[in-house]
């Protein structure tokens, strides 16, 4: 008998899902079975593959009606915005449009003696473990292109959003994808690390925490599978004398909010010019007063609980530590606020780096604001952190921004956005937020290896 996993509702801390995990010996079979299915699959024509998962992509899209009160009870995402498949269908789509560029083979040269080329060829079975704040977004960022490349895939996803490896499944099943080359699992801990250490795996995708990234990572040492990771984040904002005030508030306390603050690239610390500080700390608080808390299925609310009871804990402990050390908190609590999964969204001032709330990944509605007298002052800060996945700043200075960009220790930066994920660019980090890249043409190459051929033609 396997350990059951439970999907505990935010909404009222129902279980809205439970499943078996597979056994040890149960695992194996079905990665042996995908291990089976990868070669044929391999063979068919890239642009059968490219349609096929396509195909899958636009069969979830169909189900978008039964996912967005899914996700809602899964993980607390307003059912207003309208789930994922903008983003889903984006990502994919554009992976789909650069495969047969991205994955061509890289001619070195030919004449009459020698033919030399390198393919780009999968790894085999890939493993793609994905978390539950962007539960298909973040799926699709690995699983297409990793089929699209000729890979097939185990999905094993986070037990808060239970069902949708199970949907993502049944859709490209249904689209014509054999069951054998893409399967959702439901594994425990030690089951994934045992797989992982017996090399059941050729390449292992993991999105979640800096604990869990290690725990992949220890499993696969000695094994040289290679794993890519998406850890913790801790992602900036800097706003310059010279940026436009309105947009920069408008889209930093977005990113900071939505979702309950719970997105990988979310804004969690603010630096704020001297000149603009006042006027930003007024404007943000002004937004952050008009959000309605509820239930995520009622039409009227723009943020809905965590998607854990503990989650929300440890955002609600970031913040009295503040409080206690000197931050003034500047939103009152809202009526909603249960002490539990609803949490008053937070905006914190006099916070200094001491803080666990400037430090540590929070992945809450809460967001510390500092001001700032120079580039320098805001480099120094923006790099005092043990993470590195993006950095937004805001200037209308190009060439600012790049020179300032040029020396924040970070996977992306952006000006005058953020929070976003463009499928053109690699989605990368550095330091504790991990190493590996996904989506763009970077993407194909860490989900394929090279195999060089040189082929000699005469021989006389």
């Amino acid at each position: 008998m396997g350990q059951t996993l439970k999907c505990i509702s935010p909404i009222d801390g129902s279980v809205y899902a439970e499943r078996e995990t597979l056994s040890p010996e149960a695992a194996a079979e079905r990665v042996t079975a995908a291990r089976a299915a990868q070669a044929a699959w391999a063979a068919r024509p890239l642009q059968e593959r490219v349609d096929l998962v396509m195909a899958g992509v636009a069969a979830v899209g169909a189900m978008n009606d039964d996912i967005v009160p899914e996700l809602a009870h899964m993980m607390g995402r307003p059912v207003r915005y309208g789930g994922e498949f903008g983003g889903f269908n984006e990502r994919a789509s554009h992976m789909a449009q650069i495969a047969a560029e991205a994955l061509a083979d890289i001619q070195v040269g030919e004449d009459a003696t020698f033919k030399r080329y390198i393919k780009h060829v999968p790894h085999g079975v890939v493993l793609v473990v994905a978390p539950w704040n962007y539960p298909y977004m973040t799926a699709i960022n690995t699983v297409a292109p990793a089929l699209i490349a000729g890979n097939t895939v185990v999905l094993k996803h986070a037990t808060q959003t239970l069902l949708v490896g199970e949907r993502m499944a049944q859709a490209f099943q249904s689209a014509g994808i054999p069951a054998d080359v893409f399967q959702n699992m439901f594994l425990d801990h030690d089951t994934t690390s045992a797989l992982i250490a017996d090399r059941a795996f050729d390449f292992v995708n993991f999105t979640g925490s800096v604990g869990g990234g290690q725990a992949m990572e220890r499993a696969a040492a000695g094994t040289f599978t290679g794993v890519g990771t998406e850890l913790g984040g801790k992602d900036p904002g800097y706003v310059m004398e010279d940026a436009d005030l309105d947009a920069a508030v408008d889209t930093l306390i977005d990113g900071a909010m939505f979702n309950a603050g719970q997105c990988c690239c979310g804004i969690e610390r603010i630096y704020v010019h001297e000149s603009l500080y006042d006027a930003f700390v007024e404007k943000a608080v002004a937004i952050v007063n008009t959000y309605k808390l509820g239930n995520p299925l009622e039409a009227e609310t723009t943020i809905g609980p965590m998607a854990n009871v503990r989650f929300a804990a440890e955002v609600r402990s970031q913040i009295a530590e503040a409080v206690a050390a000197g931050a003034v908190a500047h939103i009152a609590a809202f009526a909603e606020d249960d002490e539990g999964a609803y949490l008053t969204p937070q905006i914190l001032t006099n916070v200094t780096h001491d803080m666990r709330v400037m430090r540590d990944e929070s992945f809450g509605p809460v967001v510390g604001i500092m001001k700032v007298s120079s580039d320098a002052e805001a480099i120094d800060l923006m790099n005092d952190s043990e993470f590195g996945l993006t950095a937004s700043l805001w200037t209308g200075d190009v060439e600012r921004a790049t020179r300032v960009g040029d020396q924040i220790e970070t996977g992306t930066v952006f000006m005058n956005r953020a929070d976003y994920l463009d499928p053109g660019l690699c989605w990368t980090g550095c330091k504790n937020t991990g190493r590996g890249g996904g989506l763009s043409v970077i993407g194909y190459h860490n989900l394929t290896r090279p195999k060089s051929y040189h082929l000699k033609k005469v021989t006389g």
